[in-house]
């Protein structure tokens, strides 16, 4: 591809999409750049306080366990309260449960704060994804969530590096850094994002009635819907490796953090240099087949890692499962705002973000366990096998949804109306 080319294809990709959206796509990268706890949490643990690899698992299953529970949470305030006041009081909570986990020392005291912490950063992320279904138009959806998360990754990229040698020097530092960083997204969507709920802009509107509420009952009924998020776990199960199971495999391998962040920042950097021709490749693909080759990727670039042995060779696999990666978020993504009624997408989402909480629970106590009684190589192959089985799975289950193209990005009424058909606009009032 030409430089011309390049920078024409960058910026179709950026064109188009409202103020508000790149007001929350900047909250997104201030707050990644900052990021550290969950990265190097396991490292912290096990390297600097001299903790177990399944002590360090526990409490990541803690922080897990904190975002199963406000994950439901989460999409019912960003439903009822709205979505930016959702935010700003997780992002808020969130930085002051990360300082003051850099100055517990209490085994007990880590593991109750870690739990603040999983509980009050997933709180956000319903709202967030609601949002970008709010204001972004349903045929340029793809594109945005696509930038959203190569802001993510931009963000991830510079703070992997920058903190693997924070880390060397000060763990309590990275900490207040993340603290930090978590505050001022808050003061940027106070200040810039505005409210974007349908309920809410229809609040007062001459002749508007009142809207149907959709409750959890109603998206735990929704049987396509649920086995949406099935896979998800089953993908996010698989990725949440990089973060837990391989830091504590390279740590037990003799590798420095410093060379796991080198490592794991191609993740970013390689999604910062694809991901803008990649949206552009997906855009418009069929979505099945992106699903299958996505999850096989990422469960075989996880199980290419039993052979690694130096820094390079893990650089490797992460290149793998990263391809794995850029496909499937989008447009997963992409999938549950399809299937999500207009006025129940907080729900939705936060049923859809449970599934990764979920994953965050698990994975920690699965590849703790696997690497402490059977070693780092029965982890990587049981990630292989769960990413063979998300692929079959997706392959069956978009046999039942109809193709989605061009021709059908055209036909943004289906997004709006027919989906509430689908989940069953009837049975909207359920609790919750």
């Amino acid at each position: 591809m030409s430089v011309t080319t390049f920078r024409r294809a960058a910026r179709e990709t950026v064109s188009g999409l409202p103020r508000e959206f790149w007001w929350l796509w900047t909250s997104t990268l201030v707050n990644r750049l900052g990021a550290f706890v969950a990265t190097f949490m396991a490292l912290y643990l096990t390297l600097d306080r001299g903790y177990s690899a399944s002590y360090a698992g526990l409490v990541a299953s803690l922080h897990g366990l904190g975002g199963v529970v406000s994950s439901l949470g989460g999409g019912v305030m960003a439903d009822r309260l709205g979505r930016r006041p959702t935010l700003v009081v997780a992002q808020t909570a969130t930085a002051a449960c990360v300082a003051l986990l850099g100055f517990v020392r209490d085994p007990v005291s880590i593991a109750a704060v870690a739990f603040l912490v999983g509980m009050a950063s997933n709180a956000s992320r319903p709202a967030v994804q609601a949002m970008m279904a709010d204001i972004v138009r349903p045929e340029d959806r793809v594109r945005a969530f696509s930038l959203n998360y190569w802001a993510i990754n931009l963000g991830f990229a510079v703070s992997s590096m920058a903190a693997g040698f924070i880390a060397e020097v000060s763990y309590r530092a990275g900490f207040l850094i993340e603290a930090g960083m978590t505050a001022a997204c808050a003061v940027v969507v106070f200040l810039k994002v505005p409210e974007s709920q349908p309920d809410k802009a229809r609040e007062g509107a001459p002749g508007g009635g009142a809207i149907p509420r959709i409750g959890l009952t109603t998206v735990l009924r929704d049987q396509r819907f649920m086995a949406v998020v099935g896979l998800s776990f089953l993908v996010a199960l698989v990725f949440q490796q990089g973060a837990v199971g391989l830091p504590v495999a390279m740590g037990r391998a003799g590798f420095t953090p410093a060379d796991y962040g080198m490592a794991l920042a191609v993740n970013g950097v390689l999604i910062v240099a694809l991901q803008i021709p990649v949206t552009r490749f997906i855009e418009h693909r069929d979505p099945k087949r992106l699903l299958v080759v996505s999850s096989l990727l990422a469960g075989y670039g996880f199980g290419l890692t039993a052979f690694a042995g130096s820094v390079g060779v893990f650089a490797l696999t992460v290149c793998v499962w990263t391809l794995g990666e850029m496909v499937n978020a989008p447009i997963q993504t992409g999938l549950v705002v399809r299937l999500s009624p207009t006025h129940g997408r907080g729900r939705y989402q936060g049923v859809y973000t449970l599934s990764w909480s979920l994953a965050a629970l698990v994975a920690p106590l699965m590849s703790g366990a696997v690497i402490d009684r059977l070693g780092a190589g029965w982890l990587w192959g049981t990630c292989a096998v769960v990413g063979t089985v998300a692929a079959v799975g997706y392959g069956m289950l978009m046999r039942s949804l109809p193709a989605q193209g061009p021709a059908a990005a055209a036909r943004p009424a289906r997004d709006e109306a027919g989906a509430e058909d689908a989940a069953g606009a009837g049975a909207g009032v359920g609790a919750a």
